[in-house]
């Protein structure tokens, strides 16, 4: 590994599981220096700030030895993720670091280096997972195919013509419906995996901050897909109001 790769703090809060890492480097020549994943009910609003102060003391780090805070974009749970951008942006404000961000379903797919597909899938509720597929890049990477959607267990399904290694929340929650629906077309990831991690979060944004490919502090968001329960409630307020005239 080069030495002259730069340390960055990264959070992933897109699920109920809280995670923070340190890391150096890429995915394809990085390290993880370390990186501490908390799942239960507490929110994460009360556990960011204690977990990387942890992190701090263990590795004998400290914010002058950060070159930037990544941060997971999503999709996911919506409140987790405002949490989640606003922690990292108070961060990188306050210690005037580089704000960077990547997609929470590119970093599960990153992990599952299968040299095949793989198909990424978080559990979206409301029968509805968000999903990706990536294929392997010359240089071992994950490509996405395309634009993360959100599509029900039996939509997804229909997309699925090809063996696919399957990593995600949504495997827990749908996997036997997949295996009964694709047979031999199917595989999934070990179970540690399908949790988010800040690990993977770090090291692809590692990437990010070589190229100088940073987030605007005034203007980063994450990416929800589809929109929240309120904004639906809006929306239907204002089509039945027109609708009355």
């Amino acid at each position: 590994m080069s030495p002259q790769y730069p340390l960055i703090l990264s959070l992933e809060t897109a699920t109920r599981c809280s995670s923070v890492a340190l890391t150096r480097g890429t995915l394809m020549d990085g390290e993880v220096l370390a990186c501490l994943s908390f799942s239960s009910s507490i929110t994460h609003s009360r556990r960011l700030i204690g977990i990387v102060d942890t992190l701090f003391h263990e590795t004998e780090t400290g914010w002058s030895d950060i070159e930037g805070v990544a941060v997971g974009l999503g999709p996911g749970s919506f409140t987790g993720l405002r949490i989640g951008m606003a922690t990292a942006k108070g961060f990188a404000a306050a210690a005037q670091k580089k704000l960077l961000g990547v997609s929470t379903l590119d970093a599960l797919a990153s992990m599952c280096l299968t040299g095949g597909t793989v198909c990424a899938v978080l559990d979206a509720r409301k029968k509805q997972v968000y999903t990706a597929f990536y294929d392997s890049g010359d240089d071992g990477s994950l490509l996405r195919r395309d634009k993360i959607q959100v599509l029900s267990p039996q939509q997804l399904v229909g997309k699925i013509d090809e063996p696919v290694v399957m990593v995600g929340d949504g495997v827990l929650t749908y996997g036997d419906f997949w295996k009964e629906q694709l047979g031999d077309r199917v595989k999934f990831a070990p179970y540690q995996l399908h949790a988010p991690s800040a690990a993977a979060v770090g090291l692809l944004c590692g990437r990010l901050l070589c190229e100088n490919k940073y987030l605007d502090l005034a203007t980063a968001a994450p990416v929800y897909v589809r929109a929240s329960d309120a904004e639906l409630s809006l929306a239907d307020k204002k089509q039945s109001k027109d609708f009355r005239g």
